[in-house]
């Protein structure tokens, strides 16, 4: 489950913050000492009805319904997994999925594609495109839907995936709040730990108002996006997020969303469904030849949306 960079870190991290060591605490609880492999309360995206699923990055279940206005009806559901690659394992690992094609802004398909063994019709890697922007870290939503709206009429018979990347770290209009986590220059220690290690001094509020404001940007593309797409969309999230919340059940201050540790915050995400148009006619064909980044690319894309890998 882990490599042996990252035990390292986590017992650095163990040793220099005792809140780590509940973080795996609650974790073996959630994962029933680590024979859970997920969140089996979760929803199967795959097996739910959608022609166009939109997947917003770390959004909560919880901001999403106070700060939303899209059409549709809105409900909660329980998502798989955590943290992105929990959802992508949980929902994709081993299936062939010919009748869909997966757009997306973040690179950890990518970064586990051997290890997840899953086959899309074609796969539209974003964050791998002069598009990526290099002020803010990430590809922004409206990238996102330009990319989008060109897979939905080159595949007008597919189930069509648009992975955002927002709300998820980097804040885009609070670049002052970018932590440098390349391992080659610090510890590899993203926002979220140097939260939870005290070495930021900041509040619980500005971090919610930026996280706050990535959702208003995402929110923006996806309300253009609706209008471009027919059939069933399901706006959803892979995870959620926690700003200082106490988890449970060892009461430590959360932040981000570690893998393996299924508070509401981080599983609870929306389920919003608006139809429009006539349903696609899906059809299964072979898939399309998806040209590989570099380790590098991926390694660096990581780093600067808070991944240490």
């Amino acid at each position: 489950m882990y490599s042996a960079g990252q035990i390292r870190r986590g017992l650095r991290r163990v040793a220099s913050n005792p809140s780590f060591f509940g973080r795996e605490l609650n974790r073996l609880y959630y994962q029933r000492l680590y024979n859970r492999p997920y969140n089996t309360d979760g929803v199967d995206v795959v097996m739910e009805d959608w022609d166009n699923l939109l997947v917003l990055d770390g959004c909560r279940y919880d901001l999403f319904d106070v700060r939303h206005d899209l059409p549709g009806t809105l409900e909660s559901r329980q998502s798989r997994g955590s943290h992105t690659v929990e959802f992508l394992e949980a929902n994709f690992e081993g299936r062939t999925l010919h009748d869909t094609v997966y757009v997306t802004a973040s690179p950890q398909l990518h970064r586990w594609r051997d290890r997840l063994d899953a086959s899309f019709h074609d796969v539209v890697n974003v964050w791998d495109t002069d598009d990526w922007n290099d002020e803010h870290g990430t590809v922004l939503p409206e990238t996102m839907v330009r990319y989008a709206r060109e897979a939905n009429d080159e595949y007008p018979d597919k189930r069509l995936i648009v992975h955002f990347m927002q709300p998820h770290y980097p804040f885009i209009n609070a670049p002052e709040l970018t932590v440098d986590n390349r391992l080659e220059d610090g510890d590899g220690t993203d926002i979220w730990g140097k939260l939870m290690q005290g070495e930021r001094d900041v509040s619980k509020e500005t971090i919610w108002h930026a996280y706050r404001d990535n959702f208003d940007l995402v929110l923006d593309a996806v309300h253009d996006l609706l209008d471009d797409l027919v059939g069933k969309t399901v706006v959803t999230a892979d995870h959620g997020n926690m700003i200082g919340e106490r988890a449970e059940p060892v009461p430590i201050e959360e932040w981000g969303h570690p893998p393996g540790v299924y508070t509401d915050s981080l599983v609870t995400v929306p389920w919003l469904e608006y139809e429009t148009g006539e349903r696609k006619t899906i059809r299964t064909e072979r898939p399309s030849e998806t040209e590989l980044a570099t380790d590098d690319t991926v390694t660096e894309r990581l780093q600067q949306l808070g991944y240490a890998e």
